[in-house]
């Protein structure tokens, strides 16, 4: 579908840990892992109704963490399944390959603010015309609200209704099994994965003095 782009190939693979890319982990072994952050203790939609925040505190400085995000191609370096950005005809707007559904396309515009340092991508599975799933993250200088050097991530995400159902069926791939809505009860362990892979990657670059932002995103 979309042509493979040269993600992480400034960090060499034994480098960094605790990465969890489909590459190395697919949906069948993924999916235990997240079944097991889940806890049912609580009722999850009790807990997170409407809406899914995952946030984290990252060892790196914000205005480069934002400028690394506000990249619509850095999602192929840190999101679990979203691969081979190219932009369409469409300036701005970018299409991938979502591997967590069969032969399913996604279409990406990044809205940024570097003022407030929010970036938000909107998002849809199939076709670009009406891009509903918006993923909303603001990057903090964590000095004032830790007292030290470093970035606040704030990432939500809301429920919107066609999760529930696909808008759109006349596009979709007709042997698809899935729909986006049906992970939604798992949305929360799944950003948090790929939370943790953000922060990965910002900390070891950070950490080795490497641009947060690589080359290649440049070029």
């Amino acid at each position: 579908m979309t042509n493979a782009l040269p993600a992480l190939s400034d960090i060499a693979s034994d480098d960094i840990k605790g990465i969890l890319r489909i590459e190395t982990s697919d949906k069948d072994e993924t999916t235990p892992i997240i079944v097991d952050m889940l806890r049912s203790v609580y009722p999850h939609q009790q807990i997170f109704g409407e809406f899914c925040p995952v946030n984290a505190y990252i060892a790196a400085p914000p205005r480069d963490v934002y400028e690394y995000l506000s990249d619509t191609r850095s999602l192929e370096e840190w999101t679990y399944s979203l691969r081979g950005f190219v932009e369409t005809d469409e300036p701005g707007l970018w299409l991938a390959e979502d591997r967590i559904g069969k032969n399913t396309s996604i279409y990406t515009r990044t809205v940024a603010n570097p003022d407030a340092m929010t970036v938000d991508y909107h998002c849809a599975w199939d076709q670009g015309k009406h891009l509903w799933m918006i993923y909303l993250i603001r990057v903090v200088d964590a000095q004032p609200v830790f007292d030290k050097p470093g970035s606040v991530v704030l990432w939500t995400n809301c429920h919107h209704p066609f999760y529930d159902e696909n808008p759109y069926p006349e596009t979709a791939p007709p042997t698809r099994p899935v729909w986006v809505g049906d992970f939604w009860d798992m949305f929360s362990a799944g950003h948090q994965i790929e939370m943790d892979n953000l922060k990965a990657i910002c900390e070891y670059r950070a950490t080795h003095n490497l641009p947060i932002k690589p080359e290649w995103m440049n070029k």
